[in-house]
């Protein structure tokens, strides 16, 4: 099919990455494997993707400085997949500019919905034909059709899915929403996530927009209920 979405495995175990690759064609994905490092990155970018699943554990290049080269020069929806528990991987995952994680060993339902969730939300944030008009909030200035937000005239350096969940309070002002409401929102997916993911993202948008991260006046947590974009 034309619009067929093409998706990249990286990952050494080839068991794994047959068993990612027969489910996920089985979906309806075209599917291309790396079974390691190097040759991960130069698949990644020199030819066209729109997802890439990517294991932390890696010959050759790690996939977490993979992960930071990839993002680098592409838009593209970055899942890790890991056999690690530990909540300071998932973080230097997030980190590196990946979009979420998946936990070995994984469902291969959960593996397709995650695929299908964050391809669907790239999909959905994709600029219009015509291109909309700014957003203004506070010292917050969002331009959607270069995906580009600054604060006082200076430009953001945003990843992915932290100019994603800027974006969003953005358009909903003072309003409170949890960690869960938010994963869902901006992820795609259903109490399938981890609310570190979440809290990850909103860590570094304050390192990026408050005066003093440690004490934010913009980005608030409105404690026992989640966070708000304050605009006075």
């Amino acid at each position: 099919m034309s619009d067929q979405k093409h998706l990249l495995i990286i990952e050494d175990d080839a068991d794994i990455a047959g068993i990612e690759r027969d489910y996920l064609e089985l979906s309806g994905y075209h599917v291309t494997i790396a079974c390691d490092g190097t040759s991960g990155l130069d698949l990644a970018l020199h030819q066209t993707f729109d997802l890439i699943l990517l294991d932390i554990m890696l010959p050759g290049i790690d996939g977490f400085q993979l992960c930071k080269s990839i993002r680098a020069v592409k838009d593209i929806p970055i899942l890790m997949v890991t056999a690690r528990t530990e909540d300071v991987d998932k973080i230097r995952g997030l980190g590196f500019g990946a979009d979420d994680y998946i936990e070995k060993p994984f469902s291969p339902s959960v593996l397709v919905a995650r695929v299908r969730a964050n391809l669907a939300q790239y999909d959905r944030l994709k600029p219009a034909v015509t291109a909309p008009a700014l957003l203004t909030v506070g010292p917050l200035t969002a331009d959607p059709t270069l995906r580009i937000i600054t604060k006082n005239g200076q430009e953001l350096s945003l990843k992915n899915k932290e100019y994603e969940l800027l974006l969003f309070l953005m358009r909903h002002p003072n309003q409170v929403y949890s960690r869960e409401d938010l994963y869902e929102l901006i992820w795609g997916l259903e109490s399938l996530g981890d609310n570190i993911t979440v809290a990850v993202h909103i860590n570094r948008l304050r390192e990026k927009i408050e005066e003093i991260p440690s004490d934010p006046k913009l980005l608030q947590t409105v404690w026992g209920v989640g966070y708000r974009l304050h605009i006075v």
